[in-house]
């Protein structure tokens, strides 16, 4: 009989005007990898930072017994000392410090009161081979991948000797080939007695890698699945979302008019190392009613393309012609941008797209913030109608738009970054990652909303790393590789296959 490694009795946590989590009970057997899905702001995250001592005991109510032990955990000290390592989806790496740095940061390797840096690099190299990374430890973290970061924070886990490692949307920001090596490391570590709990909203991961899956529906435990071979993505969205999701993408009537956005050999080079062309030579356009969608993998520059043509966001010696309805503009702010009816839905609404310790309110009117001003005062009760009906249109959840946005789960604070450049009345949106790291259920409603949009003769460019997205979502799609668009395929002809030999072949520009 497979030893009970953890029990969760009986958690209750509440927030102002909020009960994130209700009587929740659960079970981790050693050596299991145990998957928690569920809707944003379902409870998941929360229960594990009950878990890790984020939550101090005395701020719930129930009981944890780790080991056979009932635990008080007052700080993520105390839950480490047991071998409990939380990774969070927000990387908690400092990017001007060595990789050896980041792995021993707080746990410091000391030789007579100072750091032993031979002991910290030989170290730190050693957990870096665990994790199948070949860098060495005196690398700065600013100068790997994403992917690699991930990995690291595994290797820090490692090095503070896990016993439990809780993993909160590992995937998220990765491409499908990090992807598979991180769940493939958490098998491995699996046959070597390591016991998991994965946080993922990819339930074909969660398929992939887990052996039992709760699921948490508004801060209660709906059900756990218990036998692999039954795993059934159907019935896990219904558990999650509490009614059946036919189909996972909306059907849209599609309405395509006139082209109201192009761009003519638009050439970006790196803002930092010289000569070097993160876009090169891109020629787009993109017509009023339609979802266009940039395919392509990290790295390949749809990020800083977005950003480039948005005010000049990102790069430096930004050449080639934008052009909107047809006529030439010179656009390099961010307020010139917005003037003429674009808008950026950034991949980071948690560093460059909400003011995260400011409330709803505030942020949604942030991009326009004239249509809530007279004679260049701020009208508040406008500001809060305003907000309050964004709320409602976007179906954000939230105890009132004074919450804090930092209060609210991923899926609703993507919603207020949506309401908040919606409310700029833009013509154009440039969409980046919209539904990264956010539920089936919550993805569904963002589809809803892009369809809304696109109905009322709106234009979309959407930047998706997510293959089926684009297909279901767009009207048209371009695949781009290494700064270059290399291929342009209408919906008839787009597919996972035909979009992926296109990157491969690293083609011709178009």
């Amino acid at each position: 009989m497979p030893k009970t490694l953890l029990e969760m009795r009986n958690i209750t946590k509440l927030f102002p005007g909020v009960k994130a989590l209700s009587n929740v009970n659960l079970d981790i057997t050693e050596g299991e990898i145990h998957a928690l899905v569920g809707e944003n702001g379902a409870g998941k995250s929360t229960l594990m930072n009950v878990l890790s001592g984020i939550y101090q005991v005395g701020t719930y109510s129930g009981e944890i017994i780790y080991n056979g032990e009932v635990c008080a955990f007052h700080k993520i000290k105390d839950s480490e000392e047991k071998g409990i390592v939380i990774i969070h989806q927000e990387l908690a790496l400092v990017p001007y410090l060595s990789i050896g740095e980041n792995i021993f940061l707080g746990n410091e390797r000391v030789n007579h009161g100072l750091i032993d840096w031979d002991e910290t690099y030989a170290r730190a190299d050693e957990k870096l081979k665990v994790v199948g990374l070949s860098e060495s430890s005196k690398v700065l973290i600013k100068d790997i991948s994403v992917g690699k970061q991930q990995l690291v924070e595994i290797a820090k886990a490692l090095s503070k000797n896990v016993k439990l490692l809780i993993l909160d949307e590992p995937t998220a920001s990765l491409n499908e080939s990090d992807s598979k090596k991180l769940l493939d490391l958490l098998l491995e570590f699996k046959k070597h007695g390591l016991t998991s709990i994965i946080i993922s909203h990819k339930l074909n991961e969660v398929s992939y890698v887990a052996d039992r899956i709760t699921v948490i529906r508004d801060g209660e435990v709906i059900t756990t699945l218990e036998d692999k071979a039954n795993f059934c993505e159907t019935e896990i969205i219904k558990a999650m979302v509490g009614r059946s999701l036919t189909d996972r993408f909306p059907k849209r009537e599609s309405k395509i008019g006139e082209v109201c956005f192009e761009t003519k050999n638009w050439t970006v080079y790196h803002p930092l190392y010289e000569g070097r062309k993160v876009c090169d030579d891109i020629n787009i356009n993109l017509k009023r009613g339609e979802v266009v969608g940039i395919s392509g993998l990290m790295g390949a520059g749809r990020t800083e393309f977005a950003m480039s043509v948005f005010g000049h966001s990102y790069g430096a010696h930004i050449s080639g012609k934008l052009l909107l309805n047809n006529k030439e503009v010179t656009i390099t702010t961010v307020k010139e941008a917005i003037a003429n009816k674009l808008a950026y839905v950034t991949e980071d609404r948690k560093g460059n797209g909400l003011i995260l310790s400011n409330p709803i309110r505030e942020n949604t009117t942030l991009a326009n913030l004239e249509a809530v001003s007279k004679h260049n005062i701020l009208d508040k009760d406008l500001e809060q109608k305003v907000s309050e009906e964004y709320v409602t249109k976007l179906r954000t959840k939230c105890p009132s738009v004074s919450q804090n946005v930092g209060n609210l789960s991923g899926g609703n604070q993507q919603k207020v970054l949506l309401g908040k450049w919606m409310f700029a009345n833009p013509e154009v949106l440039i969409l980046d990652e919209p539904t990264r790291g956010i539920d089936v259920g919550a993805k569904f409603e963002i589809y809803c909303i892009i369809n809304q949009l696109v109905s009322e003769g709106k234009s979309v460019l959407m930047i998706s790393s997510e293959l089926p997205e684009i297909l279901g979502m767009c009207d048209r799609v371009y695949v781009m590789n290494e700064g270059r668009m290399v291929a342009e395929f209408d919906k008839e002809d787009a597919s996972q296959e035909a979009i992926m030999t296109a990157i491969l072949k690293s083609g011709k520009e178009i």
